[in-house]
């Protein structure tokens, strides 16, 4: 008498036993079609609801030989067995016939695109280099799926970032570790939350301490405190992190009315500016390139005080003109600049002689893992005086790291700690045009060689220079609506046809899609929200006071105030 096996026993006699495995949830569908280019075809179970499934979520397709492909969800479609279902659907006023149609005449499909794969002895994620066979089932991801490939939030260097979509409740943390590695960027339109996302990124690296960070806060958000466009009031990283976190600022008396804690105020003085940092500004400030060699001239000739005679207005042009008699320039160059540079004279945070080094200040801060946040005021509405003064600063604190970076080659001192420069407007340092002449264009192609990295926002990635574009490792992309941006976002990204799609269907806010060098492959997650009890408490702040704020409650309760919330 022949024994019958059932088709699972007679893979495991071919294949070998498969591993123990917890029982799969719910069946979505099974594989009907596909390859490894264009991704997989599924045709969904009559259970599932169609309307249950988006763009952008992951499901798991359990191979024969114990592989699990993990996959996103690329299309959602309607299908029917025969065309003429199409042309002529059953009457509306009969559910019966619908539901005899549903899952048998007519049915839905999704479009997956397969990303990693889980071999069955274990081990890290693996790129996919083949595919399941027909009907092949599958299943939604489940948390220890997640975890599997992007990591445990409780892991060191981790943070949670977000839930993937329609998985609320199922963290993704983000590698910091890896996020720094390589220049990092933010992008999204205009009131898609990118903000709050850096923010949130920025508490992040503070609370993992995987690297220090310097901010050019251009509107005065993340340092002490922020509003929300509900006029919410929300705590800055000074708030959540104190002595974690110190405050600078160009304009005091902005920071005074905000009622900002600054640690320091910054002032450059004219003989501390070189050509370098003007060059930066050339076209913001018109200047032709003979006049920006006119710069490099009238420094040699006229030594560190160049600017501050150039704008003394009792300093005749005249005796200027006669001094460089014997040099290269022209009168009418002459004049032209010093027209441009009086622009100069808008900026209170500029003088003939700074009272400190701004530079040795910031640099002593970082140096002992205090991260830093530089405040404009109101000088963060002049793109020239956020150009000239975050120029600046980068270009002697990246000089700074190149020589400690070459000393500790040469064992004569330790590695600098990692380095993030935060910058926003980030395309009008990265423009085609200037970025070859601004530092930021230098540390986005260096890939960390001297421990220097950005992190870039910007709400028009098409406008920088599509050869850093290509070296921006993570890019953590909000929704975009420009073709040209969203060309420029995708660019160099493998898969980046199947992502479009994704990128479209985003919503408005609270929504991003995360991809390159952080994260094993591409994920959509709805993002945490900042600025809530919960996110507070998360980061380990809620007990952790301002000192001041415990001092005041005291003398409330001296006068007998607040007693029943004691």
């Amino acid at each position: 008498m022949t024994t019958q096996h059932s088709p699972e026993q007679e893979l495991d006699a071919f294949f070998g036993p498969r591993p123990a495995q917890p029982p799969p949830p719910q069946r979505l569908g099974m594989v009907v079609g596909g390859s490894l280019s264009r991704g997989l075809d599924v045709k969904l179970d009559p259970s599932t609801v169609i309307e249950g499934l988006a763009v952008g979520r992951y499901v798991v397709v359990r191979g024969q030989t114990g592989r699990r492909f993990f996959c996103i969800v690329t299309d959602v479609q309607l299908d029917a067995l025969n065309p003429l279902i199409e042309k002529a659907p059953p009457d509306p006023a009969d559910p019966f016939l619908a539901r005899v149609y549903q899952g048998t005449a007519v049915f839905g499909r999704i479009h997956v695109a397969p990303m990693l794969v889980l071999h069955p002895g274990g081990g890290e994620p693996k790129p996919v280099k083949t595919i399941p066979a027909h009907f092949t089932p599958v299943h939604p991801a489940s948390d220890e799926e997640v975890s599997l490939i992007f990591g445990r939030e409780e892991d060191e260097g981790y943070f949670y970032v977000g839930d993937p979509l329609e998985m609320e409740g199922v963290h993704v943390a983000l590698d910091l570790r890896r996020l720094v590695e390589r220049s990092a960027g933010v992008f999204g339109k205009t009131g898609t939350g990118k903000t709050f996302l850096t923010r949130t990124l920025l508490a992040g690296l503070v609370r993992e301490n995987v690297a220090v960070n310097l901010i050019f806060d251009m509107h005065n958000e993340y340092g002490w405190k922020s509003e929300t466009e509900a006029r919410q009031e929300i705590k800055g990283l000074r708030q959540l992190f104190h002595s974690q976190v110190s405050v600078f600022t160009l304009d005091e008396e902005s920071s005074r009315r905000r009622g900002s804690r600054v640690d320091g105020v910054v002032r450059v003085g004219y003989d501390q500016i070189e050509p370098e940092d003007v060059d930066s500004l050339a076209s913001l400030m018109a200047l032709s390139d003979v006049q920006i060699g006119a710069l490099y001239f009238l420094r040699r000739k006229l030594g560190s005080t160049w600017i501050a005679r150039l704008l003394n207005e009792s300093d005749p042009l005249g005796e200027l003109e006669g001094a460089l008699e014997r040099g290269t320039i022209h009168g009418g160059t002459l004049g032209a600049i010093q027209r441009k540079l009086g622009m100069f004279r808008r900026f209170d945070f500029l003088c003939e002689q700074a009272p400190e080094d701004p530079i040795r200040q910031i640099l002593d801060y970082l140096a002992r893992g205090v991260n830093v946040v530089l405040e404009f005021g109101r000088y963060g509405n002049s793109l020239e005086a956020y150009l000239l003064v975050a120029n600046y600063i980068t270009r002697r604190i990246h000089a700074h790291y190149v020589r400690r970076k070459e000393a500790a080659q040469g064992g004569q001192g330790e590695e600098p700690r990692p380095l993030v420069i935060t910058i926003e407007e980030a395309h009008k340092f990265l423009d085609p045009a200037i970025a070859r002449h601004t530092i930021f264009g230098t540390i986005a192609r260096e890939l960390r060689k001297y421990n220097v990295t950005l992190l870039i926002v910007d709400q028009r990635p098409s406008g920088i220079d599509p050869e850093i574009m290509s070296q921006i490792g993570t890019r953590i992309t909000c929704l975009l609506d420009d073709e040209t941006d969203i060309r420029a976002v995708f660019a160099g990204i493998s898969g980046a046809g199947a992502l479009r799609e994704v990128l479209a269907r985003l919503d408005t806010r609270q929504q991003a899609l995360i991809m390159g060098h952080a994260v094993p492959m591409p994920v959509v997650v709805k993002t945490r929200t900042y600025g809530t009890p919960e996110f507070y408490a998360a980061l380990g702040t809620q007990e952790d006071e301002d000192p001041e704020a415990v001092l005041a409650r005291g003398r409330a309760l001296l006068r007998g105030e607040g007693l029943e919330e004691w």
